[in-house]
């Protein structure tokens, strides 16, 4: 008898169960990922009277795998670029919740006496608001248009980048078992050396390497190599003493700057989807219902302090950011849940073994109530905004839309603070640029050298100056390199208070650029050694190399930005607007009443108070279109307006209300080509084509007509049938038969 492995079975019975569940949760209109937890707990081994999962350490390796691809999914959304476009609203925002909500976490378990760590992951875990749950709230609710959905999507994202940090810093205080300031901080630096160079690389490298190969990239080869892109920058992380969690959202952000990130997140889905399923169900699989029963108070109390503690803090974020009152409420109340993010934060405590067995279901539980909360606090926003217009004084709501106005307006950047920002970006990146070549110049090519081509001082040479050669542009880039040469001119021209700052400036990066040269040499020489050395090549190089390097930089650097901005500008639109005016974009329905009309025709400006700012008619972009510009099917329009503007207008786009009679709703299938042949009886004997109306009252069309042996195709509209024709019609074929017969 042939012996079935018990993973098989156990993956069997997990996604069978997962299915029912998700069923049952689709037809309630609950998110699926409490569908995938309620299963966990039915196969988990807390419940007797059903099938139980046995092989739970493969199953764990599978729900790791789930973890890998979750966040590599999460990645593809996240972008950098959206992160520094994000704004300084959803950034204020984000920051004050994340740390509002930290802290109250934080107090929320001092006060239920827990241990120290539960304190500061239970912080963590209250910090992070669900991306999926609100994207399918929003959907649901049809607000994705409005202005405070543009905004929540921003913290989300600044959220996701905390959350990343916070699974780096929980390791390291679990491993250490207390709080040490140093540890954390040279944690942090690390994570931050090393998002940096993977950004710097990927972006240089992947880009490119998908487009020499994208004519070989077939669905099956790009999903082949995206997963083992994924997989690769996992090992990555691994091997420098991150999670594997951080490889794949690293990946995957930077895939999402690439032209092909829609069809890798395409092709992706369905193995996301899968993994995602087996974690969110191993997930269930860990909680143990009498635990939920025995610990109901501290999951409402944890529910109660994240329900309003997200909607005091993220809506105070967003009124200080210079929102107004109303998107800064509706911004509070759409974030008052927890959700993947914290499940795999208590995850990690739970498997390092760093908090309470209880803090783990109780998350689930908390996340569950929030969930189901969701819909109904966002669609608490307007009667929430009515009544703080009711109950707070007229003179601090006239103060908030002052701010909110100030706040919106245009600012001009001191010639300093440009001259500051873009001198320390450049100091970072080249920095660890060179840090990152120095450390593997002294971990594996001088190792390589040594044992493979030549031993001694010979082999030190050889390692230096092949560094040094590689190092060089970026050296020039740190210490030589003029940056932002219209602010640097207006300040040196001011030369009562400015000549000293720039002068020392100078001096400062030429030094930084002798001390990596040093810090290079150090390697294999002594410190004075190696100071002199580095003098020497300074002077050496950035003499008689400095247009070399520059030529060789610049086309580097061009290479990085113009893969940086690809799929910007594949896609390029204008910027958001300030105050309560945004942009959305709409597609034009196959079936909409505005297919072929005129902009004028149109007059959406007079009717709905719009704007029409760009189409997008395939790879065509029509910016400011003129007025005697037409609609077409499937092109994409931006458009410009209030929330409720937007709204009104939303359905002419979609053909939600045209009208649409019987003769264009039957199924396609009932479009079929029929022989009839016509008698003396027959209702269009004698009658021509035209005559019969068969076009109206059948919804065909004659097609050809067998008369005598001869064989009429697309006959005359003005023939006669007779009798004996054999007619071929194409059309509704409920319909001809009772006609013609």
């Amino acid at each position: 008898m042939t012996h079935l492995p018990v993973l098989i079975a156990d993956l069997g019975l997990i996604l069978a169960a997962g299915g029912i569940t998700t069923l049952l949760f689709k037809k309630i209109k609950q998110p699926l990922v409490l569908g995938y937890i309620l299963a966990g707990i039915i196969v988990g081994p807390y419940l007797n009277f059903t099938p139980t999962v046995t092989d739970h350490k493969s199953i764990t390796t599978w729900a790791e795998i789930g973890v890998i691809f979750l966040l590599f999914s999460l990645g593809l959304e996240f972008s950098f670029k959206k992160l520094a476009k994000v704004g300084g609203s959803a950034g204020i925002t984000a920051v004050v919740d994340v740390f509002g909500m930290f802290a109250l976490g934080y107090g929320t378990a001092w006060l239920l006496n827990w241990p120290t760590m539960d304190r500061f992951f239970l912080g963590g875990i209250m910090s992070i608001s669900s991306t999926t749950i609100i994207m399918r709230a929003f959907d649901e609710l049809n607000v994705k248009h409005k202005k405070f959905a543009g905004l929540v999507f921003g913290v989300l994202i600044v959220e996701d980048l905390f959350a990343i940090l916070m699974l780096v810093l929980f390791s390291t205080l679990a491993a250490s078992s207390k709080f040490e300031g140093g540890e954390v901080l040279l944690s942090v630096l690390k994570l931050g050396f090393f998002l940096t160079l993977w950004f710097l690389a990927g972006i240089f490298l992947i880009p490119s390497f998908l487009k020499a190969t994208k004519k070989l990239m077939n669905d099956e080869t790009m999903l082949i190599v995206s997963l083992a892109l994924c997989l690769t920058m996992v090992l990555l992380a691994v091997k420098v003493g991150f999670s594997p969690a951080l490889g794949a959202f690293i990946m995957g952000s930077i895939l999402a700057e690439t032209t092909q990130a829609e069809r890798i997140e395409h092709l992706t889905t369905s193995v996301k989807n899968l993994f995602a399923a087996i974690f969110f169900v191993s997930v269930g699989m860990m909680i143990d219902p009498q635990i939920l029963i025995d610990q109901a108070v501290p999951v409402l109390v944890i529910s109660a302090s994240v329900i309003l503690g997200k909607f005091l803090f993220a809506g105070s974020g967003a009124l200080l950011s210079g929102q107004p009152l109303k998107t800064s409420i509706q911004t509070g109340l759409s974030l008052t849940q927890i959700g993947e993010f914290s499940f795999i934060i208590a995850t990690l405590g739970l498997s390092l073994k760093a908090t309470s067995e209880t803090l783990y279901p109780i998350t689930i539980a908390v996340s569950a109530l929030t969930t189901f909360t969701t819909p109904y606090m966002i669609k608490l926003a307007d009667p929430m905004h009515r009544l703080f217009n009711k109950i707070l004084p007229q003179r601090w709501i006239n103060a908030i839309e002052r701010y909110s106005t100030s706040a919106a307006g245009i600012t001009t950047m001191p010639d300093w603070k440009i001259l500051l920002r873009a001198y320390t970006i450049n100091t970072i990146t080249h920095g660890v640029i060179i840090t990152a070549i120095v450390l593997l110049v002294s971990s594996y090519l001088h190792p390589f050298i040594v044992n493979n081509i030549t031993n001694g001082i010979n082999g030190i040479i050889i390692s230096i100056v092949i560094s040094f050669l590689i190092m060089s542009p970026f050296l020039w880039a740190l210490s030589v390199r003029r940056i932002e040469k219209t602010a640097y001119s207006h300040l040196w021209l001011n030369k009562k208070y400015t000549r000293g700052p720039l002068i020392a400036i100078e001096i400062f990066r030429i030094a930084l650029g002798t001390f990596f040269r040093a810090f290079l040499i150090y390697q294999f020489f002594d410190t004075w050694t190696a100071a002199s050395i580095a003098v020497g090549l300074i002077v050496l190089v950035m003499v008689i190399f400095s247009r070399r390097l520059q030529s060789f930089y610049e086309r580097m650097e061009n290479r990085f930005f113009y893969n940086l901005n690809a799929r910007e500008a594949a896609k390029k639109q204008p910027e958001i607007l300030p105050w309560d005016t945004h942009l959305l974009e709409l597609t034009v329905a196959p079936e909409s009443k505005l297919v072929g009309q005129t902009l004028v025709d149109l007059a959406v400006r007079e009717k709905y108070g719009i704007n029409i700012a760009m189409i997008e008619r395939g790879k065509i972009m029509i910016p400011t279109p003129k007025r005697d510009e037409r609609l077409y099917p499937n092109d994409k329009v931006l458009v410009i307006g209030t929330d409720d503007q937007l709204a009104s207008v939303k359905h002419l786009f979609e053909g939600d209300n045209a009208e649409i009679n019987e003769e264009q709703t039957f199924p396609k299938q009932d479009m079929s080509l029929q022989k009839i042949v016509i008698n003396s009886k027959s209702p269009v004997f004698g009658q021509t084509i035209r005559e019969s109306g068969i076009r109206e009252k059948t919804q065909g069309l004659v097609v050809g007509i067998e008369r005598n042996g001869q064989r009429i195709l697309n006959p005359d509209s003005n023939l006669v049938f007779e009798n004996e024709d054999i007619v071929w019609i194409v059309g509704n074929n409920k319909r001809i038969p009772a006609l013609l017969k």
